[in-house]
């Protein structure tokens, strides 16, 4: 797809006015609260190095009142299951990989606003690795979290790579966080980004992972949710990025499931909205992703009880990523909802579901028994 591009590069764009900024949702990410340093509890309600939460919370503060100055350095000390991390306010410029055996951990953002903490970094898919060759896809994403029963709350996980800062580089994906662990739950948080932003995947092709994400905002423009994994959305706002590049549409797209087909769930976005910096129509809300390594997949989307505003296409708001794949032979689904970009012109390229179809597509169901809120709700 063609680079896109903000009209000043993000870290920019993002402490120029804190106004615009924030009618975009990306008040934070620019630079580290002006009270951060000085704030005399860093980590809010959640405790201190002093007097722990339990024994087995570790602090992470850049200004060094805490137990270590980077998230990464905590999470390679988190040995075991069951560790909690409480993030204080800052921008932590890293990569973080967190692996399989640190099961049940949990991350917190100290001060309860996502805007506070930040975790970005810039490598896009085609950025040179320092041993040779590139990071590709997985590789580019600033955070990947691979263990069962992962919980994040108050947090931004970002990546400010930008196609117009490299011109010379073609592996334009940029992940913000690649979630591989079933049992997954993300919950006001912020993922920001432009292409590929947020992965929804798995550990293996026959793994069904299961992910929630609650009162969230995701951001960007070219397939900016996508992945294999069984992932709820709830409550939670897709925003599409204005493109300075491009004169005619589409911009991009919304979703790119690449559901497993023998998966009965693959993506459902309920009681969300869609709101645009972009022309009216500019983007589609989806096109399926059929890999080359499983090209048995069968993409799953249902869209629901949501407000889909003017930036999605009404009339074609589906469309193919190749031709051998057209997304009529894959499951994507809507079901009540509302708003301009929601109106339905040609019924054919707008499925829909019968309420007794509808019935089969709640967070319940998709999530199979696991309830996120009963290990959320004591945070």
């Amino acid at each position: 797809m063609p680079s896109p591009q903000l009209p000043l590069p993000r870290r920019r764009f993002l402490t120029r006015s804190a106004g615009a900024a924030a009618a975009l949702g990306l008040t934070g990410l620019g630079s580290v609260p002006a009270h951060a340093a000085d704030a005399p509890r860093p980590f809010g309600r959640h405790g201190s190095p002093a007097r722990r939460r339990t024994p087995r919370t570790l602090y992470v503060d850049p200004y060094g009142r805490g137990d270590f100055t980077s998230v990464q350095a905590a999470v390679t000390a988190a040995t075991g299951t069951g560790r909690t991390l409480v993030l204080a306010p800052g921008t932590y410029r890293e990569t973080v990989a967190v692996d399989p055996a640190r099961t049940g951990m949990t991350w917190i953002g100290a001060t309860e606003n996502p805007r506070d903490v930040v975790i970005v970094y810039d490598n896009a898919a085609g950025t040179p690795k320092p041993g040779g060759g590139t990071y590709g896809t997985t590789g580019s994403a600033t955070v990947t979290v691979q263990p069962d029963g992962f919980t994040a709350r108050w947090i931004t996980f970002a990546n400010d790579w930008l196609r117009a800062d490299h011109p010379g580089v073609s592996g334009t994906q940029a992940v913000a966080v690649k979630v591989q662990g079933d049992r997954s739950a993300f919950l006001h948080c912020r993922f920001l980004g432009h292409q590929d932003t947020l992965y929804a995947d798995s550990m293996a092709l026959t793994a069904f992972a299961r992910q929630y994400y609650a009162h969230c905002h995701v951001e960007g423009d070219v397939d900016f949710v996508f992945g294999r994994a069984t992932a709820v959305y709830e409550h939670c706002c897709f925003h599409t990025l204005d493109r300075t590049d491009l004169t005619a549409a589409p911009y991009g797209f919304v979703f790119a499931p690449s559901t497993a087909r023998a998966n009965p769930h693959g993506i459902l976005a309920v009681r969300s909205r869609f709101t645009s910096g972009a022309r009216d129509g500019a983007y589609k809300l989806a096109r399926p992703w059929v890999p080359s390594y499983e090209t048995t997949a069968r993409p799953s989307l249902v869209v629901r009880d949501s407000v889909i505003g003017p930036g999605i296409d009404p009339v074609a708001p589906y469309t193919d990523m190749r031709e051998a794949y057209p997304w009529q032979s894959m499951r994507f689904h809507e079901y009540r909802n509302t708003g301009p970009g929601a109106v339905i012109t040609v019924p054919a390229d707008r499925p829909q579901l019968t309420p007794a179809g509808a019935a089969r597509h709640t967070p319940a169901v998709y999530l199979g028994g696991w309830n996120p809120h009963r290990r959320t709700r004591s945070l």
